[in-house]
């Protein structure tokens, strides 16, 4: 099974562009998408509707061309959840997930922290409802996947310029902290697990700075497995090569 995981920085911008369909030239099996900015309807039907995929999109109720993730998958799923069923984390449209067979997947478009004090005090509520939700899941015997842009690097290891970014959001010591508990928790960072020690290895750069160019970048989008699901995993990457968004997509094999 092959799992694609992108923030597109507004889906119907990266079908104008050109860049959504070529995705599915890779095959993937789950195609996980955050930063959507659209309600399906907004969507055409190709974008919604791709041949051998079922689809399902999780939106904003609050502000249209905001937030959104969405899923598509190959094989039709057991069951499709839509947030945690926390109306003021679900109304923000980051969170979907499917059942299938041997295996719960879930993208996530997790807040980010900037703008002052309350959103960086939703974000932190935001990750520490999540970590409760998966961790029930998993009490209940569900094996684990999930992926998406978590706007936080972890280590100084994650990020082009650790030192000048100690005190802003995506780095701060109580954000980093929440990933440590995620870790401990039993769930694996798989991108450190297959490359413990590789550098320069990002997912996100700034695109006012001109920031890709140079590789001055954050490394913001993960794979986590549950620990009993990391044996399977076989190969992973970053398509730092791939266009179309301030992000780029990243790819695992289980």
């Amino acid at each position: 099974m092959k799992i694609i995981s992108w923030n597109t920085n507004g889906l119907r911008a990266t079908v104008k562009q050109g860049y959504f369909a070529p995705l599915f030239e890779n095959k993937p099996d789950i195609l996980c998408l955050q930063e959507t900015k659209a309600e399906p309807e907004q969507l055409s039907e190709e974008t919604r509707n791709v041949p051998e995929y079922f689809s399902y999109f999780s939106y904003s109720k609050l502000k249209k061309g905001y937030s959104g993730v969405a899923i598509y998958t190959r094989e039709k799923p057991k069951e499709v959840f839509y947030g945690m069923c926390i109306k003021k984390f679900d109304d923000e449209g980051r969170l979907v997930g499917i059942k299938l067979k041997n295996l719960t997947v879930i993208t996530g478009y997790f807040p980010n922290g900037g703008q002052g004090p309350a959103r960086l005090k939703y974000k932190l509520e935001f990750y520490d409802a999540f970590l409760k939700f998966i961790l029930k899941l998993r009490k209940n015997g569900e094996h684990i996947i999930f992926c998406g842009d978590v706007n936080t690097a972890h280590k100084e290891i994650d990020l082009a310029r650790p030192k000048e970014n100690e005190e802003n959001t995506g780095f701060l010591p109580i954000e980093r902290k929440w990933i440590d508990g995620v870790i401990k928790n039993k769930f694996v960072d798989v991108y450190r697990n297959f490359y413990p020690n590789k550098t320069g290895a990002y997912t996100y750069w700034d695109q006012q700075t001109r920031a890709r160019d140079r590789n001055v970048g954050w490394r913001l989008d993960y794979f986590f497995a549950s620990s009993e699901i990391v044996p399977k995993t076989r190969k992973t990457g970053i398509m730092s090569d791939y266009y179309g968004s301030d992000h780029c997509p990243i790819w695992l094999e289980v």
